[in-house]
């Protein structure tokens, strides 16, 4: 029974339109602004994960070469400090997506997804970098019966690529949480992580600087062309002319044209709640902080953090016409207001509990749901983009990759098909948003109906297209 005067409403209703991460006294003050002419080895368009990573590839493989961030708004203000802060090891969006679009290379992916994980848990104790890193298990929660059937099906995969997996019924699965909702998950021992993005942002921050790299903040970028020999990285301020650049701006509008039709923004909404009372924690469980996604189509995912709260986010992702970025897409009343809705139809026993901070960004998504690369001005300018939600991680890779390009270094990660080839493009306006809105609808019926897809969503995925955070 409900609280006296306490709804899903007035849980939601004192929290802060900020994101919960950088709303903080500690947050580091910002840097300058770039002015004037400059020249560098290495300019990195966007100050995201995938640009700190690759000015880290970069200084660390060649210390002394002088690599120069710029980042139109402050460093780690997109994506990179938004997000859920739950890592997973796969680099293609899961072995599941990575099978179905590179078998043939599904051993060297995983792989090589692995060994990115493993050497990024390795940078964080080698450079000191407290970001609240915690390895966990995986749960993949069902909510019906159909979902149950699908996470059965994909464990041959998952078994086959080394990953330690099993079904859970329901009984095992609210032992370790107890909603009512979940009726049985695939367990995945120590598949991922978690971490607080905003001080693994800051952290990285911190690591470029040290290693002599320069960040240059609210330095918007206007063009990048070619001028003596040398690209020209200009902003509204001033110029860096470089031999080589890389542009990380995922979902922000990029430079560089031919990205923004492979790479689109889809917003994604969270929800924090205040932290948790001992005896609510224990009415919930969750001693293994496990991280979680539903299984359906359109899923939430959650997780407990350091101080005691549940992030709970996801299930609706919105494209706004002409990939519109903008800040008024952060708040929805109505996408939030539903995931508060959700969030106490699966935690009833939560009944109480407050919000405190509410927010939302936009995810930089491909067809193919996994990161794609290219190339411009005789291959020393590479692009990188569109991790589909799954970019804590993999961003390291991301960068690695665009970092090899650049360079012209032919390693076993440039030569993947996954990086040669190129994901399908999105149509233009006014086609864009009509196929994306049809896809949308196409999903959530297909939720209503037991998983059974639709006609068009059976002839998106025999092309390898999909749309999904």
């Amino acid at each position: 029974m409900a609280l006296h005067g306490w709804s899903p409403e007035t849980a939601l209703s004192a929290a802060r339109p900020e994101v919960f991460w950088t709303d903080r006294p500690d947050a580091p003050v910002g840097a300058q602004r770039l002015s004037g002419q400059i020249a560098a080895d290495l300019v990195v368009v966007g100050g995201g994960f995938t640009g700190l990573w690759a000015a880290i590839h970069a200084l660390t493989a060649a210390p002394g070469r002088r690599v120069v961030i710029v980042e139109a708004g402050a460093v780690g203000c997109g994506a990179s400090t938004r997000n859920g802060g739950m890592l997973d090891a796969s680099i293609a969006h899961g072995a599941e997506n990575a099978h179905r679009h590179w078998p043939d290379e599904l051993d060297s992916i995983v792989r090589l997804g692995d060994q990115n994980f493993a050497d990024l848990q390795q940078c964080l104790i080698d450079h000191r970098i407290d970001a609240d890193y915690r390895s966990v298990d995986w749960l993949d929660v069902a909510t019906e019966e159909w979902q149950l059937e699908d996470l059965a099906e994909g464990i041959p995969v998952l078994i086959g690529t080394g990953d330690n997996v099993r079904m859970l019924d329901a009984d095992e699965t609210r032992a370790r949480i107890d909603s009512p909702l979940y009726i049985g998950a695939l367990l995945s021992e120590g598949y991922g992580g978690l971490v607080d993005p905003a001080k693994l942002v800051w952290g990285l921050t911190r690591l470029v600087l040290d290693l002599g790299g320069l960040i240059f903040e609210q330095s918007p970028v206007t063009d990048i062309d070619e001028l003596d020999g040398r690209l020209r990285v200009a902003t509204e301020t001033g110029s860096v002319r470089a031999d080589r650049v890389i542009v990380a701006t995922n979902a922000y509008p990029s430079p560089v044209r031919a990205s923004r039709r492979r790479i689109i923004p889809v917003y994604d909404h969270v929800l924090m709640t205040e932290p948790l009372s001992s005896e609510q924690q224990a009415s919930v469980g969750w001693s293994r902080w496990e991280g979680i996604d539903e299984a359906a189509n359109q899923f939430h995912y959650t997780r407990r953090t350091a101080d005691g709260r549940i992030l709970w986010g996801g299930y609706d992702a919105t494209y706004h016409f002409n990939s519109s970025v903008d800040a008024r897409h952060e708040q929805s009343t109505q996408t939030h207001g539903a995931l508060a809705e959700q969030f106490f139809s699966t935690f009833p026993q939560l009944e109480g509990l407050n919000f405190t901070h509410r927010w939302g960004g936009p995810i930089g998504t491909t067809s193919r749901f996994t990161c794609a690369w290219g190339q411009r001005f005789n291959d020393r300018l590479a692009w990188v983009g569109g991790y589909t939600g799954l970019g804590v991680a993999a961003s390291r890779f991301g960068a690695q990759v665009a970092l090899d390009l650049v360079d012209g270094v032919e390693t076993e990660r440039t030569e993947l098909e996954m990086v040669r080839s190129k994901p399908f493009p999105f149509p233009p306006e006014p086609l864009r948003s009509a196929v994306v809105g049809i896809t949308k609808k196409s999903i959530q019926r297909a939720d209503d109906r037991q998983g059974r897809e639709n006609v068009w969503l059976q002839f998106l995925g025999r092309l390898g297209i999909g749309f999904d955070t």
